[in-house]
């Protein structure tokens, strides 16, 4: 009798070995703006999978020129739909795996009380520095300048604009008074002090956030899990919950 509970334990211990060899890791560029809401993602996805998560946050246009030159990332969630297109046509990634999986919000804040309900704000122009992210390198960005152009606002302005690297450098300015204010995304502001004006979605090209499979990644079943994990009920609360749309 010993024996055979003895060859059973075994048994069961040999079926769950390879069940624990499955968990892999999945390497994800995060667009800075999508930083909190990925932290959560990922732990949540961690938890249910059993998978490793390793993230790093940066401007869309970094990581798509680290793609490019072979960055070891499984997934790209970018902040806008033109990099992991770029990507696709450069045959970098898994066919038929790019979708949208939040659309952003751009946001004028500052840390006082100083941004109206309208934004009017920035044509009085009563302040000294208004931060950007880069529009070379992130698309809030380039939503920040198209919005200050349909304003007829950007000449006037453009001495005072400062750049951060990425939209989360961008944040920092604002919030440490390196800039009185600044164009940032909803994400980062939502229940946080200060003052803020959602700039209306007919002032800029819709921030369409894609998130694509890179092609070295194809055969990794962890990637591809994440991949289809972003678009769980579980995973929509959660960006949705953060500011952005989910359609």
């Amino acid at each position: 009798m010993q024996t055979l509970r003895l060859l059973l334990l075994i048994a069961l211990a040999l079926f769950a070995v390879p069940a624990l060899a499955r968990a892999e890791e999945v390497r994800v560029a995060v667009a800075a703006n999508f930083t909190d809401a990925a932290k959560l993602i990922a732990s949540a996805f961690e938890k249910k999978t059993g998978h490793t998560v390793t993230q790093s946050f940066g401007a869309s246009g970094q990581f798509y020129a680290q793609i490019k030159n072979a960055a070891p990332f499984d997934v790209f969630l970018s902040a806008d739909a033109e990099r992991p297109l770029r990507l696709e046509a450069e045959g970098l990634t898994v066919k038929g795996t790019r979708f949208v999986y939040a659309y952003g919000k751009l946001v004028l804040w500052s840390a006082d009380t100083r941004v109206d309900a309208k934004g009017a704000v920035l044509s009085k122009g009563a302040f000294d520095k208004l931060a950007i992210a880069d529009p070379a390198a992130a698309p809030y960005g380039v939503a920040a300048v198209e919005t200050l152009t349909r304003l007829g606002l950007y000449d006037r302005l453009q001495a005072k604009i400062v750049k951060g690297g990425n939209i989360a450098q961008t944040y920092t300015f604002v919030a440490t008074g390196a800039a009185e204010l600044g164009f940032v995304a909803l994400s980062q502001v939502q229940g946080k002090g200060g003052s803020s004006w959602l700039v209306p979605a007919t002032l800029y090209t819709p921030i369409d956030q894609q998130a694509v499979l890179l092609s070295t990644s194809a055969s990794n079943p962890a990637a591809r899990a994440y991949m289809a994990f972003l678009r769980s009920p579980e995973a929509v609360k959660i960006i949705r919950s953060h500011g952005y749309e989910v359609r």
